[in-house]
């Protein structure tokens, strides 16, 4: 078919001057600027595009990214990273369980776990109006994001947290600065349970992994049990809510499980709260649970030790007495004077071994001059970085103590709890003392913070016993200081100290005088302060020694390197100690709850090994060195 065009004829040559004209107006139109429509009100009127839109836009975008990456999670199989990992790394070791599990190991002893400062979840069963409608919502630990995600979007409900929240939330987890204890009209209590520490927050575990390796040789709810504590408060006060329920959940544990004792495994500060519970719950009552002196021996198989709104924040942990049991112990005996400390010169350069082995160290090889000469981790707190250099004869110290104070304030902010009590004379006088070891930075928190020293007076000490028989230590503010009580009379029970090394760990501090202006912190580390060569341990005003990141090496071994080892009057019935540096694998403070060497190793303790069978030491620092130079009396 074809399809025909009709062409129109030009009837004349008129016709062809008029079209020429028509196109050359087209071309002149073209350039000129087309009139705005008029803005009748029959007509639309065009928007222009503002900083909101973007700001709305970009909103938008975030949160639908957020949403599909959330579908994406949830969607994802749960073999799906272990493939990936597989495909790129080759087939991946049998986790520690399963490894064990073919070995023919299976579940014996019950397993109690004691969680550390902060990891542990906290819930509201009382609080005032601005937390209506949270009660037993978690306010820390774990998956207390969920308090927060009724709004539509989970981002925009964040964003409602850290805007408008924060006051409501610090207000529910500080303390009264008087009693120590909950404000009225507010009760927050550990969460129960496996889950009050299996993850911090989703994605990062505590103790999920042990818990998971546990599970495949046969434990389960029955044989697991969480002593969760409120991680705040001082242990003795914890005696109402922690206290008797752990000691009835472990006896419960062994009568149902054939009389078999539990394997104990606190990690961080929850190591001093369970050694502060052996003495309480052996102690008479009402001081104690009157469990009698053979409570530990009975019922414990081993115990595995070792393991605007900034502002606000520092407040609310400031009302916590729990930190004053992390204060140093044993004064300059133990820490360092001001010339001299047992770790001596360090070098933050060595590297790991890369294999176990029994009494081995972190050698002082080349590198060790990094620092200059004179300078040792005894001097906890400096201020200035010539000072933490110089030999202690040629500081001159103005005593801090014979300071006056004359009751004018040189901050004025009612955010901190007792810097605004302070003068200018009383903070010219801390910075003129110059250097402060561990027995003088107690008298400095007493001069700083006075009614928060009184409550730590009140529930903790932190000295060195010179009569273990003297009827003072019978009470209960020495029972987390184990150089002033002593080890229950257990000699079956076994400690196992297990601990990360390798990781530079904070030990030391420049500090310099800051401004004095309303709502400053008047004592702030200088982080201008850095060593001049390399391998330096000072680094941004903290001088690091070997650790875990958080826990110093002489703080997690010593007791087990020195001071529990054979029969000690801190151990009288000589309770064996195994000594465990982990120098391979993750040594992080909380990261090496997921170590599988040390899994493994817990695992074949609940299954009824003994610290004969897992080799003895296994040491990975100088530990035995450093606590060679520390003169105790044992």
């Amino acid at each position: 078919m074809l399809i025909l065009r009709r062409r129109s004829k030009v009837q004349n040559s008129s016709d062809f001057s008029e079209v020429e004209k028509d196109r050359e107006d087209d071309k002149k139109d073209r350039g000129k600027e087309k009139p705005k429509p008029k803005q009748d009100g029959g007509e639309r009127r065009i928007k222009k595009w503002t900083c909101v839109d973007s700001c709305c836009w970009f909103i938008g975008c975030i949160c639908l990214i957020w949403w599909f990456l959330l579908f994406l999670y949830n969607a994802m199989p749960a073999s799906f990273p272990q493939y990936v990992a597989e495909a790129i790394t080759g087939p991946l070791p049998d986790p520690p369980g399963v490894k064990l599990k073919k070995e023919g190991l299976t579940a014996k002893h019950p397993v109690v776990f004691v969680p550390g400062i902060v990891t542990g979840g906290l819930e509201l069963w009382e609080g005032h109006q601005c937390a209506d409608g949270l009660f037993r919502k978690r306010l820390w630990g774990g998956t207390f994001g969920e308090v927060y995600k009724g709004t539509f979007f989970y981002f925009t409900s964040l964003i409602f947290f850290f805007l408008d929240l924060p006051l409501c939330w610090v207000e529910h987890m500080s303390l009264d600065n008087e009693t120590g204890l909950d404000p009225p009209g507010i009760r927050v209590r550990p969460v129960s349970g496996l889950v009050a520490a299996d993850y911090f927050a989703p994605g990062y575990f505590v103790w999920a992994v042990l818990i998971a390796n546990l599970a495949r040789i046969g434990y389960d709810e029955k044989t697991m049990y969480m002593a969760a504590y409120d991680w705040r408060i001082s242990f003795q006060n914890t005696e109402g809510t922690n206290s008797e329920p752990d000691k009835s959940n472990i006896e419960l544990m062994v009568a149902t499980n054939g009389g078999r004792k539990v394997v104990v495994i606190p990690h961080s500060m929850g190591v001093l709260y369970f050694l502060h519970f052996m003495k309480w719950v052996e102690a008479p009552a009402p001081m104690g649970g009157g469990g009698g002196t053979d409570w530990c021996a009975k019922h414990i198989k081993a115990d595995v030790f070792g393991l605007q709104t900034l502002q606000h924040l520092m407040r609310m942990t400031r009302t916590w007495d729990s930190t004053m049991s992390m204060i140093p112990k044993g004064g300059d005996t133990i820490w360092g004077g001001l010339d001299w400390s047992p770790e001596g010169i360090y070098n933050c350069g060595a590297k790991k071994p890369k294999n176990n082995s029994t009494h081995t160290a972190i050698p002082n090889g080349k590198g060790a001059s990094s620092f200059t000469e004179g300078v040792n981790y005894g001097r906890i707190i400096s201020f200035g970085k010539d000072v933490a250099e110089l030999h202690s004869s040629k500081i001159e110290r103005i005593d801090f103590r014979d300071a006056i104070n004359f009751k004018n304030p040189a901050n004025n902010c009612d955010i901190w709890t007792e810097y605004q009590e302070m003068d200018v004379g009383h903070i010219k006088a801390v910075v003129n003392y110059k250097v402060y070891t561990a027995g003088s930075v107690l008298d400095l928190l007493h001069f700083v913070a006075p009614k928060l020293m009184k409550r730590e007076g009140a529930h903790f000490s932190h000295g060195i016993a010179d009569d273990l028989d003297d009827p003072k230590y019978e009470h209960y503010k020495y029972w987390s200081n184990p150089l002033e009580t002593r080890l229950p009379n257990a000699p079956e029970m076994e400690i196992y100290s297990m601990y990360g090394v390798g990781i530079p760990t904070e030990r030391a501090y420049v500090y310099k005088l800051a401004s004095t202006t309303e709502c400053s912190i008047p004592f702030q580390i200088d982080t201008s302060a850095t060593g001049g060569i390399e391998n330096s341990c000072l680094k941004d005003g903290v001088f690091s020694v070997n650790g875990d990141e958080t826990v110093p090496v002489l703080s997690a071994g010593f007791m087990c390197a020195k001071g529990w080892r054979g029969k000690t009057r801190f151990n009288p019935s000589g309770i064996p100690n195994l000594l465990e540096g982990r120098g391979t694998q993750s040594g992080a403070h909380v990261d090496i709850l997921g170590n599988f060497a040390l899994i493994e190793d817990i695992i074949r303790v609940a299954a009824g090994a003994t610290g004969e069978d897992l080799g003895g030491d296994q040491i990975h620092s100088d530990i035995f060195k450093w606590s060679e130079k520390i003169s105790l009396h044992l």
